[in-house]
């Protein structure tokens, strides 16, 4: 589930009750990927009283700053690997000063942004290397030069062949590819 704006978290965290997912193995809500500092405290707060659904919560890192507050959320806390647009959060390094600061926290590994920030995916060996025991989800997509999200093409696929045996069977990956219902066999072939 998505609320990539602020606008759209309170509305989607007021109607989760009411969105059905019994057919889901694997729920996680996506955080807000920005919001002004003085919004942290009442996002934070929002969404720690869904913590008793026990679903991951995505964030991207450099929209956090207390990380008093997020320290609460323990290993639902799912630090999102970024792409090149972001200041933060590309790297094992930048990665690593994000997991000092939220110890429990758990990674979504964006394979996609990870192969925008680095096509050798020399980058995405380190951080699965350094941070697999944490790999909670796996978003897959094609992400542009320009951070848009697309569909899989041959290359992107044969880019994530080369890292796919340092993700742990039973990881969720989660379909991030903007294509029509009946394209999706094809995406997840």
């Amino acid at each position: 589930l998505s609320a990539l704006r602020l606008s759209e978290l309170f509305p989607l965290l007021d109607s989760l009750d009411s969105i059905e997912l019994q057919g889901f193995q694997h729920v996680s809500i996506h955080a807000p990927s920005q919001f002004e500092t003085g919004w942290e405290a009442a996002v934070g707060e929002r969404l720690h009283g869904e913590l008793f659904r026990e679903w991951p919560l995505i964030v991207h890192p450099d929209a956090l700053t207390d990380f008093g507050l997020w320290r609460e959320f323990g290993s639902l806390l799912c630090i999102e690997s970024m792409d090149k647009r972001k200041p933060m959060g590309g790297t094992a390094r930048e990665l690593d000063a994000i997991f000092r600061e939220l110890p429990d926290a758990s990674l979504c590994f964006a394979i996609g942004h990870a192969r925008q920030f680095d096509a050798t995916m020399a980058e995405a060996h380190l951080i699965l290397r350094e941070f697999g025991d944490r790999l909670a989800e796996v978003p897959v997509s094609e992400v542009s030069t320009n951070s848009r999200h697309g569909a899989l093409s041959f290359l992107s696929v044969r880019a994530f062949q080369q890292v796919a045996h340092l993700i742990g069977e039973g990881v969720p990956l989660i379909l991030e590819t903007p294509v029509a219902r009946e394209q999706m066999r094809e995406q997840m072939g």
